[in-house]
Protein backbone atom coordinates (compact mmCIF):
# COMPACT_ATOMS: atom_id res chain seq x y z
CA UNK A 1 0.00 0.00 0.00
CA UNK A 2 2.92 2.47 0.90
CA UNK A 3 4.61 1.39 -2.92
CA UNK A 4 1.55 2.29 -4.20
CA UNK A 5 1.04 5.41 -2.97
CA UNK A 6 4.34 6.97 -3.30
CA UNK A 7 3.71 5.74 -7.01
CA UNK A 8 0.40 8.10 -6.79
CA UNK A 9 2.05 10.91 -5.39
CA UNK A 10 5.02 11.32 -7.49
CA UNK A 11 2.25 11.30 -10.54
CA UNK A 12 0.46 13.79 -9.15
CA UNK A 13 3.04 16.34 -8.67
CA UNK A 14 3.86 15.78 -12.32
CA UNK A 15 0.47 16.30 -13.47
CA UNK A 16 0.57 19.67 -11.71
CA UNK A 17 3.40 20.32 -13.52
CA UNK A 18 2.74 20.11 -16.93
CA UNK A 19 -0.79 21.29 -16.31
CA UNK A 20 0.62 24.54 -15.30
CA UNK A 21 3.00 24.56 -17.67
CA UNK A 22 0.36 24.31 -20.33
CA UNK A 23 -1.89 27.18 -18.93
CA UNK A 24 1.25 29.07 -19.37
CA UNK A 25 1.78 28.16 -22.48
CA UNK A 26 -1.98 29.04 -23.16
CA UNK A 27 -1.95 32.48 -21.50
CA UNK A 28 1.06 33.90 -24.03
CA UNK A 29 -1.48 33.13 -27.19
CA UNK A 30 -4.53 35.25 -25.93
CA UNK A 31 -4.48 38.44 -27.12
CA UNK A 32 -3.88 41.19 -25.62
CA UNK A 33 -0.55 42.53 -23.25
CA UNK A 34 -0.64 42.78 -19.45
CA UNK A 35 1.31 45.08 -18.95
CA UNK A 36 -1.22 47.47 -20.99
CA UNK A 37 -4.04 46.18 -19.40
CA UNK A 38 -2.36 47.75 -16.14
CA UNK A 39 -1.50 50.89 -17.43
CA UNK A 40 -4.24 52.04 -20.49
CA UNK A 41 -4.10 52.37 -23.60
CA UNK A 42 -2.16 55.93 -23.01
CA UNK A 43 0.98 54.33 -21.67
CA UNK A 44 3.93 55.42 -23.10
CA UNK A 45 6.25 52.67 -24.79
CA UNK A 46 9.07 53.15 -22.13
CA UNK A 47 6.78 52.30 -19.19
CA UNK A 48 4.90 49.27 -20.66
CA UNK A 49 9.10 47.88 -21.65
CA UNK A 50 9.64 48.49 -17.82
CA UNK A 51 6.37 46.97 -16.48
CA UNK A 52 6.93 43.67 -18.82
CA UNK A 53 10.60 43.75 -17.09
CA UNK A 54 9.40 44.28 -13.66
CA UNK A 55 6.75 41.35 -14.52
CA UNK A 56 9.17 38.99 -16.02
CA UNK A 57 7.10 39.17 -19.29
CA UNK A 58 10.76 39.91 -21.30
CA UNK A 59 12.02 37.12 -20.65
CA UNK A 60 11.77 33.59 -22.93
CA UNK A 61 9.13 31.32 -22.14
CA UNK A 62 10.63 28.45 -20.86
CA UNK A 63 12.59 31.04 -18.19
CA UNK A 64 9.06 32.06 -17.39
CA UNK A 65 7.78 29.24 -16.34
CA UNK A 66 11.03 28.20 -14.13
CA UNK A 67 11.14 31.18 -12.07
CA UNK A 68 7.43 30.44 -11.49
CA UNK A 69 7.83 27.16 -10.39
CA UNK A 70 11.05 28.01 -8.42
CA UNK A 71 8.62 30.90 -6.60
CA UNK A 72 6.61 27.99 -5.65
CA UNK A 73 9.25 25.80 -3.92
CA UNK A 74 9.18 28.89 -1.67
CA UNK A 75 5.93 29.65 -1.21
CA UNK A 76 5.19 32.78 -3.59
CA UNK A 77 2.63 33.01 -5.68
CA UNK A 78 3.38 36.09 -6.84
CA UNK A 79 1.59 39.67 -6.52
CA UNK A 80 -1.48 41.05 -7.89
CA UNK A 81 -0.68 43.30 -10.74
CA UNK A 82 -3.42 45.73 -9.25
CA UNK A 83 -3.26 45.46 -5.70
CA UNK A 84 -0.17 44.44 -4.84
CA UNK A 85 -1.38 41.73 -2.47
CA UNK A 86 0.09 38.39 -2.47
CA UNK A 87 -1.73 35.83 -4.82
CA UNK A 88 -1.99 33.23 -2.27
CA UNK A 89 -3.90 35.74 -0.20
CA UNK A 90 -5.99 36.06 -2.42
CA UNK A 91 -7.02 32.79 -3.76
CA UNK A 92 -7.19 31.86 -0.45
CA UNK A 93 -9.94 33.89 0.20
CA UNK A 94 -11.78 32.94 -2.34
CA UNK A 95 -11.58 29.25 -2.09
CA UNK A 96 -13.67 28.49 0.73
CA UNK A 97 -16.60 29.15 -1.09
CA UNK A 98 -15.93 27.28 -4.07
CA UNK A 99 -15.29 24.16 -1.79
CA UNK A 100 -18.08 24.65 0.31
CA UNK A 101 -20.20 24.82 -2.79
CA UNK A 102 -18.77 22.07 -4.36
CA UNK A 103 -18.29 19.54 -1.16
CA UNK A 104 -22.34 19.95 -0.69
CA UNK A 105 -22.89 19.42 -4.82
CA UNK A 106 -20.75 15.85 -4.13
CA UNK A 107 -23.14 15.28 -1.61
CA UNK A 108 -26.06 15.55 -1.82
CA UNK A 109 -25.68 14.03 -5.95
CA UNK A 110 -24.18 10.96 -4.52
CA UNK A 111 -26.32 10.24 -1.84
CA UNK A 112 -28.94 10.58 -4.04
CA UNK A 113 -27.55 8.89 -7.17
CA UNK A 114 -25.77 5.91 -5.01
CA UNK A 115 -29.54 5.33 -3.49
CA UNK A 116 -31.29 5.87 -7.37
CA UNK A 117 -29.30 3.42 -9.04
CA UNK A 118 -29.28 0.73 -6.21
CA UNK A 119 -33.43 0.73 -6.39
CA UNK A 120 -33.14 0.60 -10.39
CA UNK A 121 -30.90 -2.20 -9.97
CA UNK A 122 -33.28 -4.23 -7.51
CA UNK A 123 -36.25 -3.46 -9.16
CA UNK A 124 -34.64 -3.65 -12.70
CA UNK A 125 -36.69 -3.84 -16.04
CA UNK A 126 -39.77 -2.06 -14.37
CA UNK A 127 -41.57 1.26 -15.03
CA UNK A 128 -39.42 3.10 -12.00
CA UNK A 129 -36.39 1.84 -13.84
CA UNK A 130 -37.33 2.83 -16.88
CA UNK A 131 -38.12 6.25 -15.20
CA UNK A 132 -35.38 6.58 -13.34
CA UNK A 133 -33.01 5.94 -16.98
CA UNK A 134 -34.95 8.62 -18.70
CA UNK A 135 -34.96 11.35 -15.84
CA UNK A 136 -30.91 10.36 -15.16
CA UNK A 137 -30.45 10.67 -19.22
CA UNK A 138 -32.17 13.94 -18.81
CA UNK A 139 -30.52 15.53 -16.11
CA UNK A 140 -27.06 14.54 -17.84
CA UNK A 141 -27.55 16.25 -20.90
CA UNK A 142 -28.46 19.90 -19.20
CA UNK A 143 -25.31 21.45 -18.99
CA UNK A 144 -24.86 23.67 -15.48
CA UNK A 145 -24.98 26.88 -16.34
CA UNK A 146 -28.38 25.90 -18.26
CA UNK A 147 -29.44 24.28 -15.28
CA UNK A 148 -28.45 27.31 -12.82
CA UNK A 149 -30.41 29.61 -15.35
CA UNK A 150 -33.41 28.01 -15.37
CA UNK A 151 -33.42 27.01 -11.35
CA UNK A 152 -32.82 31.26 -10.58
CA UNK A 153 -36.19 31.61 -12.79
CA UNK A 154 -38.06 29.16 -11.58
CA UNK A 155 -37.18 29.04 -7.43
CA UNK A 156 -36.00 32.49 -7.12
CA UNK A 157 -38.00 34.97 -9.61
CA UNK A 158 -41.50 33.05 -10.23
CA UNK A 159 -41.48 31.13 -7.08
CA UNK A 160 -39.63 33.41 -4.83
CA UNK A 161 -38.67 30.01 -2.34
CA UNK A 162 -34.84 30.80 -2.19
CA UNK A 163 -32.51 33.32 -2.92
CA UNK A 164 -30.17 33.71 -6.15
CA UNK A 165 -27.31 36.83 -5.29
CA UNK A 166 -24.52 36.47 -3.47
CA UNK A 167 -23.63 33.98 -0.82
CA UNK A 168 -25.24 34.92 2.60
CA UNK A 169 -23.84 36.61 5.75
CA UNK A 170 -24.39 34.27 8.38
CA UNK A 171 -25.08 30.12 9.09
CA UNK A 172 -28.35 29.83 7.80
CA UNK A 173 -28.30 32.50 5.43
CA UNK A 174 -25.50 31.23 4.05
CA UNK A 175 -27.02 27.90 3.55
CA UNK A 176 -29.94 29.16 2.00
CA UNK A 177 -28.22 31.00 -0.77
CA UNK A 178 -26.01 27.21 -1.66
CA UNK A 179 -29.02 25.45 -2.47
CA UNK A 180 -29.81 26.69 -5.94
CA UNK A 181 -25.97 26.82 -6.88
CA UNK A 182 -25.37 23.37 -5.63
CA UNK A 183 -28.54 22.30 -7.09
CA UNK A 184 -27.43 23.44 -10.62
CA UNK A 185 -23.94 21.79 -10.06
CA UNK A 186 -25.14 18.34 -8.45
CA UNK A 187 -27.97 17.28 -10.53
CA UNK A 188 -26.44 16.16 -13.51
CA UNK A 189 -24.23 13.72 -11.25
CA UNK A 190 -27.00 12.27 -9.90
CA UNK A 191 -27.82 10.82 -13.15
CA UNK A 192 -24.06 9.79 -13.43
CA UNK A 193 -23.57 8.29 -10.30
CA UNK A 194 -27.10 6.50 -10.66
CA UNK A 195 -26.39 4.97 -14.20
CA UNK A 196 -22.95 3.30 -13.54
CA UNK A 197 -24.29 2.21 -9.80
CA UNK A 198 -27.19 0.26 -11.47
CA UNK A 199 -24.79 -1.06 -14.48
CA UNK A 200 -22.16 -2.12 -11.94
CA UNK A 201 -24.66 -3.25 -9.35
CA UNK A 202 -26.47 -5.80 -12.53
CA UNK A 203 -23.05 -6.85 -12.90
CA UNK A 204 -21.90 -7.83 -9.34
CA UNK A 205 -25.07 -9.48 -8.37
CA UNK A 206 -23.72 -12.50 -11.55
CA UNK A 207 -21.06 -13.38 -9.31
CA UNK A 208 -21.01 -15.98 -8.08
CA UNK A 209 -19.58 -15.02 -4.67
CA UNK A 210 -23.96 -13.64 -4.48
CA UNK A 211 -25.28 -16.81 -6.25
CA UNK A 212 -22.85 -18.60 -2.91
CA UNK A 213 -24.74 -15.72 -0.79
CA UNK A 214 -28.15 -16.41 -1.52
CA UNK A 215 -27.47 -20.55 -1.45
CA UNK A 216 -26.40 -19.81 2.37
CA UNK A 217 -29.79 -18.38 3.04
CA UNK A 218 -28.13 -15.58 4.22
CA UNK A 219 -31.17 -11.96 4.39
CA UNK A 220 -31.62 -10.50 0.61
CA UNK A 221 -31.16 -7.24 2.76
CA UNK A 222 -27.50 -8.51 4.16
CA UNK A 223 -26.51 -9.31 0.56
CA UNK A 224 -27.40 -6.66 -1.39
CA UNK A 225 -25.73 -3.91 1.38
CA UNK A 226 -22.18 -6.29 2.41
CA UNK A 227 -21.73 -8.35 -1.12
CA UNK A 228 -23.34 -6.68 -3.54
CA UNK A 229 -23.67 -2.59 -2.87
CA UNK A 230 -19.81 -2.25 -1.30
CA UNK A 231 -18.60 -3.56 -4.67
CA UNK A 232 -20.80 -1.86 -6.76
CA UNK A 233 -20.03 1.64 -5.89
CA UNK A 234 -16.27 1.88 -6.45
CA UNK A 235 -16.85 2.50 -10.07
CA UNK A 236 -18.86 5.55 -8.78
CA UNK A 237 -15.58 6.55 -6.17
CA UNK A 238 -13.34 7.01 -9.12
CA UNK A 239 -16.04 8.57 -11.09
CA UNK A 240 -16.74 11.26 -8.28
CA UNK A 241 -12.91 11.73 -7.46
CA UNK A 242 -11.94 11.91 -10.91
CA UNK A 243 -15.66 14.37 -11.66
CA UNK A 244 -14.23 17.00 -9.45
CA UNK A 245 -12.54 18.59 -12.03
CA UNK A 246 -15.69 18.69 -13.94
CA UNK A 247 -17.20 20.35 -10.83
CA UNK A 248 -14.80 22.73 -10.85
CA UNK A 249 -15.38 23.82 -14.29
CA UNK A 250 -19.25 24.12 -13.64
CA UNK A 251 -18.45 26.21 -10.44
CA UNK A 252 -16.93 29.00 -12.84
CA UNK A 253 -20.13 29.52 -14.64
CA UNK A 254 -22.39 28.96 -11.90
CA UNK A 255 -20.49 31.48 -9.33
CA UNK A 256 -20.59 34.00 -11.95
CA UNK A 257 -24.63 33.48 -12.71
CA UNK A 258 -25.36 33.37 -8.62
CA UNK A 259 -22.83 36.85 -8.47
CA UNK A 260 -21.17 34.07 -5.32
CA UNK A 261 -17.87 35.14 -4.57
CA UNK A 262 -15.01 31.91 -5.16
CA UNK A 263 -12.28 30.62 -7.45
CA UNK A 264 -14.55 30.87 -10.57
CA UNK A 265 -15.26 34.13 -10.51
CA UNK A 266 -12.08 34.97 -9.43
CA UNK A 267 -10.75 33.08 -12.42
CA UNK A 268 -12.83 34.82 -14.98
CA UNK A 269 -11.94 38.49 -13.90
CA UNK A 270 -8.45 37.61 -13.92
CA UNK A 271 -8.71 36.05 -17.31
CA UNK A 272 -10.54 39.19 -18.74
CA UNK A 273 -7.64 41.51 -17.35
CA UNK A 274 -5.03 39.41 -17.80
CA UNK A 275 -3.90 39.49 -14.85
CA UNK A 276 -1.59 36.08 -14.93
CA UNK A 277 -0.07 35.74 -11.67
CA UNK A 278 -4.09 35.40 -9.96
CA UNK A 279 -4.86 33.21 -12.92
CA UNK A 280 -1.75 31.17 -12.65
CA UNK A 281 -1.95 31.00 -8.78
CA UNK A 282 -5.62 30.18 -8.81
CA UNK A 283 -4.93 27.63 -11.42
CA UNK A 284 -2.08 26.02 -9.40
CA UNK A 285 -4.31 25.29 -6.06
CA UNK A 286 -7.32 24.36 -8.28
CA UNK A 287 -4.97 22.00 -10.21
CA UNK A 288 -3.49 20.53 -7.07
CA UNK A 289 -7.06 20.23 -5.28
CA UNK A 290 -8.03 17.86 -8.07
CA UNK A 291 -4.94 15.58 -8.30
CA UNK A 292 -5.37 15.68 -4.54
CA UNK A 293 -9.21 14.32 -5.13
CA UNK A 294 -8.36 11.92 -7.50
CA UNK A 295 -5.51 10.42 -5.55
CA UNK A 296 -7.73 10.26 -2.95
CA UNK A 297 -10.49 8.50 -4.89
CA UNK A 298 -7.87 6.01 -5.78
CA UNK A 299 -6.51 5.18 -2.61
CA UNK A 300 -9.81 4.63 -1.25
CA UNK A 301 -10.83 2.06 -4.39
CA UNK A 302 -7.74 0.18 -3.66
CA UNK A 303 -8.45 0.37 0.27
CA UNK A 304 -11.99 -1.41 -0.77
CA UNK A 305 -10.43 -3.68 -3.16
CA UNK A 306 -6.91 -4.82 -2.82
CA UNK A 307 -6.82 -6.39 -6.77
CA UNK A 308 -6.11 -3.08 -7.63
CA UNK A 309 -3.21 -2.43 -5.26
CA UNK A 310 -2.07 -5.63 -6.90
CA UNK A 311 -1.81 -4.52 -10.11
CA UNK A 312 1.07 -2.01 -9.17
Amino acid sequence: MLFYTAQRLVLSVVIVMVAVSILTLMLHVVPGDPAVMILGPRATPELIERTREAMGLDRPLPVQVAMFFANILRGDLGQDVFTGRAVSQIVLEQLPYTMILISVAILWSAACGIALGAYSALRRNTWLDTLSGVVSVGTISIPAFVMALYSVLIFAVWLGWLPAIGAGDGFWDGITHLILPAFAIGVAWVGYVSRIVRASMLEVMTQPHVRMARAFGLPERRITRSHILKIAVLPAVTLIGTGVAHLFSAAVFVEVIFARPGIGALLVGAVNERNYPIVLGAVLITTGIIVLATLISDLVVALLDPRQREEF
